[in-house]
């Protein structure tokens, strides 16, 4: 009886370390997102599976072109999948007429599909705070494997 409670108790205490290590690998080192929407075709389609990072998102590193994974500026417990396409500074022309500047600490963010997507241009610059990471590739379908960085 004894043998089986230290078998057991130096189980659960792999399980709890392998599973911090896991934690920690998802939470700040990268994982996998599933996108939904059409937002950003033809690039992503909706189902496509991303590999992330999430260094770049917790340096505030990103660049223009970066596709990106945020909290929503208008919902927080949905995630947006759009590119960077202003960075702090830059000048966005939004229409014929408008225009807006990126102020400090912020992106303009929108999607591929521009005549379907809601972004930047409905809820302004997004806190650089939001962004939680940077797709690397694209990895499911297999058939659309593809590199999603500049």
């Amino acid at each position: 009886m004894r043998k089986f409670i230290l078998s057991t108790i130096g189980s659960v205490g792999y399980i709890i370390k392998y599973g911090c290590v896991a934690h920690c690998t998802f939470e700040y080192v990268g994982d996998f997102v599933m996108c939904s929407g059409p937002s950003m075709e033809p690039t992503i389609y909706s189902d496509d599976i991303l590999l992330t990072e999430h260094v770049s998102a917790l340096s505030q590193r990103v660049s223009r072109g970066d596709i990106i994974i945020a909290k929503c500026p208008t919902n927080p417990k949905q995630q947006i999948c759009k590119r960077v396409v202003g960075l702090p500074g830059d000048k966005i022309r939004v229409g014929f007429a408008d225009s807006h500047v990126v102020p400090i600490g912020h992106v303009w963010l929108q999607g591929d599909n521009i005549s379907n997507s809601t972004d930047s241009r409905m809820y302004g610059p997004v806190p650089q705070g939001l962004i939680r990471s940077r797709a690397l590739c694209r990895v499911w379908p297999l058939k659309s494997f593809s590199l999603l960085t500049n």
